[in-house]
C-alpha cells in the first residue's frame, strides 16, 4: 500500500470549491465566515484527518506558540521535574515544546539552538551544557527571538535567568552540620566552570567563615562529574587520611549516595561518626538508608516560572534586551544522615 500524504488546503478547497483563503479562516473562526460554511469546512477536514501545518503558519505571522527547550539529560530526575512544569505551564497558556538534549554537548547546543530558530520557534529555554564557554551563537539568537536559561546559566549572557538560591541552600546546610557540632566538613563539588558547584561552594565558605571554622583544603575534594561513582571515589579518598572529616557536604544527592555506600562499606557510623547533606532531594534520598539529609528543589516551580518569564517576553516584546536573575527559594530537608539525637 502507497503512503498517503497530508490533506493540504487546497485539497479542502477542490472538494469544497471555496478558495483556499476561505478554507483557512473557516478553520481559524474568521468571524467573516458564516456559521454554516465553517461546520461544512471543519466537518471535511476531521473527515479528511487534515492537520495545519504548525511551522508553515509561523512563517506567515511571525507566530508559532511554539518554545523550545533544550537541556543537558533530559533523564536526569531533577530535569524530568523541571520539564513537567514547563510542559503543564506551557499547555495553560497555550503553547506547544519541542525539547532536545545537547548531551552537555556544547557542539550539539549550538545545532539544537540553531534548528530551533529555523524551525521558527517564539522563543528558547535553555539548561546549558557543563563546559559551555562560547556564547556568540545565543548573543546572536537573543537579538532575534528571546531566550530565557534555567538551573545551568552563566552570567555571560544578558538574558533572564531562574536559579536557586544555591548559596544560600548551601549556607544553610552547612550550617546545619555545624550546628550539630562537626567541625570537619568536606565538601564534594565539580571542578571549574559550573555556576552551581560554584555557587554552593561559596556557601559552603561562607558558613565556615561565619561560624569560624578553618578552611580545610585537603578536605575540600574536586571532580569533572559529580556522579554515584565519583561520590563513592572521593569518599575512599577522604576515609584514607589520618585525620578523617566528620561531615559529608556533597553538591549532588548523587554524590552524598555514593558517600553513604562506601561509608557503610567501612561501617562508619552515620551520623555519629560522619554525617552527610545531598542537594536536590531526589526520589533515591529516601530509599537509601538512612535517609538523606538533602536541599529540596523545587524543579516544578523552577520550570513554570522560567515558561512564564519566556512567554511575557515574547508577547511584551521590548527594544532592549532584558537582563536578571530570578530566585527560587529551596529549603533543607532534614533526615536520618544528619539527624542527631
Amino acid at each position: 500500500m502507497s503512503k498517503k500524504g497530508n490533506t493540504t488546503l487546497k485539497e479542502l478547497s477542490k472538494i469544497l470549491n471555496l478558495s483556499i483563503s476561505t478554507v483557512s479562516r473557516a478553520l481559524n473562526d474568521h468571524p467573516d465566515i458564516s456559521h454554516e460554511t465553517k461546520e461544512k469546512v471543519k466537518t471535511l477536514a476531521k473527515h479528511m484527518k487534515y492537520a495545519p501545518n504548525l511551522f508553515a503558519r509561523g512563517f506567515r505571522s511571525k507566530e508559532t506558540h511554539i518554545l523550545g527547550v533544550i537541556a543537558p539529560n533530559i533523564s536526569h530526575l531533577f530535569t524530568t521535574t523541571i520539564l513537567k512544569g514547563i510542559l503543564e505551564e506551557a499547555e495553560l497558556r497555550g503553547y506547544r515544546i519541542i525539547i532536545s538534549e545537547s548531551n552537555n554537548s556544547e557542539t550539539k547546543q549550538v545545532e539544537m539552538l540553531n534548528t530551533m530558530t529555523q524551525f521558527g520557534v517564539d522563543g528558547v529555554l535553555m539548561s546549558l551544557a557543563r563546559k559551555t564557554t562560547g556564547v556568540e551563537e545565543m548573543l546572536d539568537v537573543i537579538n532575534r527571538i528571546p531566550i530565557v536559561l534555567f538551573d545551568k546559566v552563566s552570567s555571560k549572557i544578558p538574558c533572564t535567568q531562574i536559579v536557586i538560591n544555591e548559596e544560600e541552600a548551601a549556607y544553610n546546610a552547612v550550617a546545619h552540620l555545624i550546628e550539630l557540632g562537626k567541625q570537619r566538613i568536606a565538601i564534594l563539588k565539580e571542578t571549574e566552570n559550573s555556576y552551581n558547584s560554584e555557587k554552593r561552594y561559596a556557601g559552603y565558605l561562607r558558613a565556615l567563615n561565619h561560624y569560624g571554622i578553618p578552611v580545610r583544603e585537603k578536605i575540600i575534594l574536586s571532580t569533572e562529574d559529580i556522579s554515584l561513582a565519583n561520590g563513592k571515589r572521593l569518599t575512599n579518598i577522604l576515609l584514607s587520611m589520618k585525620k578523617r572529616p566528620d561531615a559529608i557536604f556533597a553538591i549532588t544527592d548523587n554524590a552524598a549516595i555514593g558517600a553513604i555506600k562506601v561509608l557503610h562499606k567501612f561501617k562508619v557510623k552515620i551520623p555519629d561518626e560522619i554525617a552527610v547533606v545531598g542537594f536536590s532531594n531526589s526520589v533515591h534520598s529516601t530509599i537509601i538508608q538512612p535517609a538523606l539529609t538533602t536541599v529540596d528543589q523545587p524543579g516544578d516551580k523552577i520550570g513554570r516560572t522560567a515558561v512564564k518569564f519566556l512567554i511575557d517576553e515574547i508577547e511584551n516584546p521590548k527594544n532592549e534586551i532584558i537582563t536578571k536573575t530570578v530566585e527560587i527559594k529551596t529549603s533543607l530537608v532534614v533526615r536520618d544522615s544528619s539527624f542527631m539525637a
